[in-house]
């Protein structure tokens, strides 16, 4: 069944990208004169950059070297490239069956076709360099998100908890230790009491983790209780069992379905995540089964990675919630798809007693680029009464 759904998902996502390449280089050969030798030149760079990524990715599964590292880098930022191209073109194709209908272009375009073809592509690649320059410049500087919310429980000694959360670190060849220390730096900085991870730490395949010791970075997170993770889909995707193994050994504690009580004030409660059924066939805990055990007058926080089902932290007295893993879509239109498919895409929320934050993450999977959302650290402080 795992293999069935690799191979079904794998088929799926190459079906769609290469359609949408085989568009782009459609489009682009109308621009082109029949007997022009650019034309081979475009064939061949875009299907290039096409299978970059993927072919990175098959290459570092067997070495990680320069060369991968290169090949996953352009195929990221073709993703990028490839989705506002790609947008760019939609509109067009509309705009020329309008104007198939109702003639509405003016005389300057209908009397040169092929210069306005020129004119045309110029600006779509003007256009798509500068929104994936602007996205990237935004990944290099992630903000600092402050709440203050109120918990009507006591937590034994503590009046307040300075809790830090970030999410969806995606730490590999992408993501490494300059951007791990940028964020490191800035997480300490706010003197954490606690630090919660929910999910999605390693992006796909740990080597390069592994290769560029990026472990010793993460274990220069500092805060008085320690630092609390939960499993997202990516920690699955590149192999559970090697991943936390790795997480363990640098410091952060995996909460594998499980609650635990600390300093006697509040309880920390992680799920796995729901990945666990595709990739090993298990289930996990329902929560009920998790909390039941726990003195429910005292605080609890839950992490769970995809924030589905709200409703059942409501219904098992969770006080706060922590998830990420949606990015709110991370490139421009795909937030009205998170928006559409997630109660909570991004941000806070309230349901009667309990208190939700969805983290659209400090790190991104893909492309080095976010043109919907800043990169986030997120500071909540509790306070806690009865």
């Amino acid at each position: 069944m795992k293999l069935l759904n690799f191979v079904i998902f794998f088929s799926i996502v190459l079906t769609v990208n290469y359609s949408i390449n085989y568009y782009i280089i459609r489009r682009g050969l109308d621009v082109l004169p029949d007997d022009s030798p650019l034309r081979i030149y475009l064939i061949v760079i875009v299907l290039f950059f096409a299978s970059a990524f993927l072919t990175g990715r098959v290459i570092e599964r067997i070495s990680v070297n320069p060369f991968s590292t290169l090949l996953i880098w352009i195929g990221s930022v073709w993703m990028a490239f490839m989705v506002y191209i790609f947008l760019q073109l939609v509109l067009i194709d509309f705009l020329r069956l309008l104007n198939y209908f109702t003639g509405i272009f003016p005389s300057f375009i209908t009397q040169n076709i092929f210069k306005a073809k020129i004119y045309t592509a110029a600006a779509v690649m003007l256009v798509a360099f500068v929104v994936v320059a602007a996205g990237y410049i935004n990944t290099l500087f992630p903000v600092i998100k402050k709440y203050e919310l109120r918990i009507k429980k006591n937590a034994g000694r503590l009046k307040e908890l300075n809790v830090v959360m970030l999410s969806d670190l995606h730490l590999g060849t992408i993501n490494r230790n300059g951007f791990l220390k940028k964020v490191v730096s800035k997480v300490n900085s706010l003197n954490p009491d606690i630090i919660l991870i929910p999910g999605d730490i390693i992006d796909e395949d740990i080597r390069p983790v592994i290769e560029n010791n990026v472990g010793e970075v993460l274990k220069k997170l500092k805060a008085h209780y320690g630092v609390y993770a939960v499993t997202g889909n990516h920690e699955y995707i590149g192999g559970v069992t090697e991943a936390k193994k790795y997480l363990k050994e640098h410091n952060i504690r995996l909460l594998n379905d499980k609650a635990v009580l600390i300093d006697n004030s509040f309880y920390v409660a992680g799920r796995e995540d729901l990945s666990i059924k595709q990739f090993t066939r298990q289930s996990r805990k329902p929560l009920n089964e998790i909390v039941k055990n726990i003195d429910d007058s005292l605080p609890v926080i839950l992490l769970d990675h995809q924030p589905f089902k709200l409703e059942q932290a409501v219904d098992n007295g969770i006080d706060l919630q922590l998830s990420g893993h949606t990015h709110h879509g991370q490139l421009f239109p795909f937030n009205f798809i998170t928006k559409a498919v997630y109660e909570l895409s991004w941000g806070y929320k309230q349901k009667d007693g309990t208190h939700f934050y969805v983290s659209c993450g400090v790190g991104g999977w893909g492309p080095p680029v976010r043109t919907v959302s800043r990169p986030e650290i997120v500071k909540i402080l509790l306070k806690f009464d009865k």
